[in-house]
């Protein structure tokens, strides 16, 4: 598949209710053939990683679900998400404030988070059933979130309560951009990433065992890729082997994304972000700054290197090992080509003419 031409699917050619349809029989074993193939035997996987800013209110969630459904039209495709942006600044906000012992304004904050979310979610307008669903799962988040919010007594803020907290954004926006992608079209479910990221009990940097990881995440995964779903995963959390949630630290979502697409042997990450690409320097700062269309995975961490806003640190050595090709493209101008991160290779001739 080109990722230079992913740009968002509006045509509504297969209806949410024969896809819903299509999903239930190929969970059943049956092969299922959609507009794009055969569900079952779409010949690559591509993952997509959508941040914090691509995700901000219900508008903007139906744009990245149409950036999913023209990819999902030629591929296989795994997502993982951020949270809303801010959320875990103001989820990280309630611990501080558990810390100080002022219980009354952390519930008081964490009921705006669960409000926020249910705001979303009607502004999805999606069918009665299917708000009433996912409204059912919101609510019992936000109650397991107002579990972690006591009214009386001490709470022990340590860095595990802190780790704990701030995964909830990733929780609350995975529900909603599954139920967004249902609504365009496209078979989703959420998952936890902590089902199947395993990681050391470093609370708030942890580090994945990653050959562990991969073989957990395989069995979660790859059943629904093959029924032709879209798994929605949460990006930034793991848990410890016992259990308890850990966050592999701030700004941790692009390597989460890596991480799945190792996982399912993705042939090409897509980080969908606010900006066209990789820049020589800061755009806003520096009038001289020029958008890099391709990079070699040691430019990148050159670049990385002298200070350049690139990618989280951890993503190049993982995709450099896979040889797994890396984008980093605007959500909000699809149009335009991003830049591409991973081995040369051999100018292909452009269907408008020149090389592509």
């Amino acid at each position: 598949m080109n990722l230079e031409n992913v740009q968002e699917d509006v045509s509504g050619e297969r209806s949410p209710a024969a896809l819903r349809a299509g999903r239930s029989k190929a969970a059943h074993g049956e092969v299922i053939h959609y507009a794009g193939g055969v569900a079952s035997q779409l010949p690559n996987i591509v993952a997509f990683k959508f941040g914090g800013s691509s995700l901000l209110g219900a508008d903007r969630m139906l744009h990245a679900a149409g950036l999913v459904q023209s990819a999902a039209r030629l591929s296989n495709v795994a997502v993982v998400v951020s949270a809303m942006k801010g959320v875990t600044d103001h989820l990280l906000s309630i611990a501080r404030a558990l810390a100080s012992g002022k219980l009354a304004h952390a519930r008081h904050e964490a009921e705006l988070v669960l409000d926020l979310h249910l705001d979303v979610l009607f502004e999805l307008q999606l069918s009665e059933q299917e708000s009433l669903r996912v409204r059912h799962e919101l609510q019992l988040l936000g109650r397991d979130l107002l579990h972690e919010v006591p009214v009386h007594g001490r709470v022990a803020a340590g860095a595990e309560l802190f780790d704990r907290l701030a995964s909830f954004g990733e929780r609350f926006s995975a529900r909603l951009f599954a139920a967004a992608l249902e609504k365009s079209g496209v078979p989703a479910v959420p998952v936890t990433s902590s089902e199947f990221v395993l990681t050391c009990d470093t609370f708030r940097d942890a580090q994945p065992h990653l050959e562990q990881t991969r073989l957990r995440g395989r069995d979660v995964l790859l059943p629904l890729l093959e029924a032709g779903i879209v798994p929605v995963v949460t990006g930034f959390i793991g848990a410890t082997p016992d259990g308890r949630i850990t966050t592999l630290g701030r700004n941790s979502s692009d390597f989460s994304g890596a991480i799945v697409a190792h996982v399912v042997n993705a042939d090409e990450l897509v980080i969908w972000t606010d900006v066209d690409g990789i820049y020589t320097a800061n755009p806003t700062e520096s009038a001289e700054a020029h958008l890099l269309h391709e990079l070699s995975y040691d430019e990148a961490r050159a670049l990385a290197a002298s200070g350049a806003k690139v990618l989280h640190a951890k993503v190049l050595p993982l995709a450099a090992e896979t040889e797994m090709v890396v984008w980093v493209r605007n959500t909000f101008n699809p149009q335009a080509r991003g830049t591409r991160i991973g081995s040369p290779r051999v100018p292909e001739t452009s269907p408008h003419g020149g090389a592509a």
